[in-house]
């Protein structure tokens, strides 16, 4: 789980850090913060799924951070030293609250709620596709694609293409996102072949939908919609034809 830290006392950072290492060995502390301002960057370049935010901070409050994010995706453990600070952070949907001075068994409870919690919300987004995923004809209708920072839900619809990178797939979606996740393309391929998705070269798995044209010419390749070149593999060549009439001229 990754963590960032943002509290202007550098003892509390580093007690708390310390902590982390000793106890919780499945979260790892990726940036500390000592005022509003870098923690507002820490917070935009490393995007955390769990933020120890101290209340009062040397150029503003953690309430203001919070205002100046757009979308606030991570969990909030708010510290303070003042214990009439707990009712606005309930008002912030924080995960929790911990007082100053750092009671390890407050700290311990906190960060096993945030654990907790997390891991529930990641299996409810799972649980969510599989259901709307499944329908009499098993077409898959979401894609969970889960990469080191995120868990994104994929709209089969929306994949224009995929390409393979050693052992790690690219995804590439219609809004212009690129996502990398650690699968072979071989698992994609067999996942999404009932879903007009064809394996066109050893590196290439497309979506059907994309395709602008095929040209036979210069070895053959295709054209996509989002104007990019897919190479055909010389014995996939017929096989692609064949399934483009297949597809496009029922």
């Amino acid at each position: 789980m990754k963590t960032v830290i943002i509290d202007d006392d550098k003892r509390v950072c580093r007690i708390i850090s310390d902590f982390i290492e000793s106890n919780f060995p499945e979260i790892k502390i990726i940036a500390i913060g000592y005022d509003l301002k870098s923690g507002y960057e820490l917070i935009k370049q490393n995007s955390p799924e769990l933020v120890f935010l101290d209340i009062n901070l040397p150029d503003g409050t953690g309430f203001d951070l919070l205002k100046k994010i757009d979308e606030v995706c991570f969990k909030v453990i708010f510290i303070t030293g003042h214990e009439e600070y707990a009712i606005q952070a309930i008002k912030f949907s924080a995960l929790d609250f911990i007082l100053k001075p750092i009671d390890f068994e407050e700290l311990a409870s906190a960060i096993a709620k945030a654990l907790e919690i997390i891991h529930y919300e990641e299996e409810r987004v799972k649980i969510k596709a599989l259901l709307e995923n499944y329908n009499e004809t098993k077409a898959l209708k979401r894609l969970i694609l889960k990469t080191s920072d995120f868990i994104h839900v994929v709209k089969i619809d929306e994949i224009i293409r995929c390409k393979a990178e050693n052992n790690y797939t690219f995804f590439y979606i219609v809004d212009g996102e690129k996502i990398l996740v650690s699968k072979t393309i071989k698992e994609y391929t067999e996942l999404l072949k009932t879903s007009g998705f064809l394996r066109v070269h050893q590196s290439h798995l497309i979506n059907a939908a994309y395709i602008d044209k095929f040209v036979r010419s210069e070895g053959g390749y295709i054209l996509m919609k989002d104007q990019t070149n897919i190479p055909v593999s010389t014995k996939n060549k017929q096989l692609v034809i064949n399934e483009l009439e297949n597809l496009f001229y029922k």
